[in-house]
């Protein structure tokens, strides 16, 4: 019989997807020990933007959350995303940043970091992997899936073989928008697992509407395992539902090693946790809706209620079909960058600037002077030179690794931080986030102080 391994998201992607990675720890543990013994490949559980939103938002340590997750979790997997050089940041940060942090995550926990850049610029996650690999994790490195005229099934099956090269101990084809068609899906997932010998892992979203006939396809080539979110966080913007995929493909003929009634449990747990947002308004409906203009745009779908956002708040809705015309030009004159954070976030800004100013490139954000200076890596098509003097002048474009131009940081932040830091964790939290990790140190030395919870609407970090 055929197998086919599930990680479940429902503590990272699904509800990062849904209402902004709002769930704290607490509706994490009751269920943990049921999540261990449901038959799961791996819990994803850490990264992307939980930590910022643990010390944003929730008022909580996010180490302190993975110990206690993993203090639960005996026998299934941990795994996190990292965002390669940038962390879980939005920008490069110094190698020795980079390995103290990738170290410390696996040794606070985490048994499986997948690790991505925003390019496809392998150069980005050479130091992550080798961290890894140092650490005893297990490396996954993901491909950012996306669609134009470069970004074909040859590319994406070269790029397995250069991540295979560079030690990866698994591939995952991130599929961040939603826009992997099953066919394509089908005949990708074939094509690597003939190219590379390592397991493959599949992750989508729910977003177009096409997920799970892709996941159907993408069994049916040979991949190893899929992400999916339990039903009470599954749809829209998030994953398929686990339940469902998991009885469909049983019903063709596929082994999943879950336990169907442990995962019932687990939805049953999670669908008041549901409600609870639903009822505080962090859980918007819109975001379960199906959108098919992702196919068309190649846009994910929390990019797209971002631009609805702040097209809104400026009282400009009516220009909402402009600005989604606009970011495929946008893409195309930036090299056709996939749409993953930080990328979504800039290609969308400066959509949006290009079409209130009524003029291209008349307003540029630095993040895009920086990246087509090649701050950010390489971009996966070339930018025409004259792209490049409307952007950033006869300002010089760098060809090599951008973090070779930066020299070792953890000096510096252990110092400014001594004050609060009581360990490494501290100055990692602090090197990442600044502000945000200085007042939440800052409020921990006083037991007494107690800081609310905000509710704040925020972007959905896409990744």
């Amino acid at each position: 019989m055929k197998k086919i391994q599930f990680t479940e998201t429902v503590l990272r992607d699904g509800q990062q997807s849904l209402i902004a990675t709002r769930m704290p720890t607490s509706d994490m543990l009751p269920i943990l020990k049921t999540m261990d013994q449901a038959g799961y490949h791996a819990l994803e559980m850490w990264g992307g933007a939980t930590f910022d939103a643990c010390l944003r938002f929730l008022n909580e340590d996010p180490w302190e959350r993975l110990r206690a997750i993993r203090k639960e979790v005996k026998k299934t997997k941990l795994q996190m995303l990292l965002r390669g050089q940038n962390l879980l940041g939005y920008k490069n940060y110094a190698d020795d940043v980079v390995a103290d942090f990738v170290t410390k995550s696996v040794e606070n926990g985490i048994d499986i970091l997948r690790l991505f850049d925003a390019l496809n610029d392998v150069r980005n996650l050479e130091t992550a992997i080798r961290a890894t690999k140092a650490a005893g994790g297990h490396c996954q490195t993901a491909i950012s899936y996306t669609t134009s005229q470069i970004h074909t099934v040859d590319y994406f099956v070269d790029l397995a073989h250069k991540m295979a090269n560079l030690g990866a101990d698994s591939i995952c084809i991130k599929d961040m928008a939603g826009v992997l068609t099953p066919q394509t899906g089908y005949e990708l997932v074939s094509r690597i697992k003939d190219a590379v010998d390592l397991p493959l892992e599949v992750h989508t979203h729910a977003t177009s509407g096409i997920a799970e006939m892709t996941y159907l396809k993408v069994a049916e080539a040979g991949a190893d395992i899929i992400d999916t979110a339990i039903s009470s966080f599954a749809g829209g913007t998030s994953q398929p539902a686990t339940e469902s995929v998991a009885i469909a493909l049983e019903g063709c003929g596929f082994a999943t090693g879950l336990d169907l009634q442990k995962v019932a449990e687990i939805a049953e747990h999670f669908n008041p946790v549901r409600d609870r947002f639903r009822e505080e308004g962090l859980l918007n409906p819109k975001v379960k809706d199906i959108e098919p203009k992702t196919l068309i745009y190649q846009v994910p779908g929390g990019m797209l209620s971002n631009l609805l956002s702040q097209l809104t708040e400026q009282g400009l809705q009516d220009k909402y079909e402009e600005v989604l015309a606009e970011v495929p030009k946008v893409r195309a004159d930036l090299g056709y960058p996939p749409l993953v954070t930080p990328l979504s976030q800039m290609v969308g800004t400066q959509a949006l600037m290009n079409v209130i100013s009524g003029e291209r490139y008349k307003l540029v954000p630095s993040e895009i002077k920086d990246y087509v200076k090649g701050l950010y890596g390489q971009s996966p098509a070339p930018i025409t030179d004259e792209i490049k003097e409307t952007i950033i002048g006869d300002a010089e474009v760098i060809t090599v690794r951008p973090a070779d131009l930066l020299a070792p940081q953890l000096p510096a932040f252990r110092e400014e931080i001594a004050e609060y830091a009581q360990r490494e964790e501290d100055v990692l939290m602090y090197a990442l986030f600044p502000q945000q990790a200085q007042d939440f140190l800052g409020r921990r030395e006083d037991p007494f102080y107690d800081v609310p919870v905000q509710t704040v609407s925020v972007r959905i970090a896409v990744d």
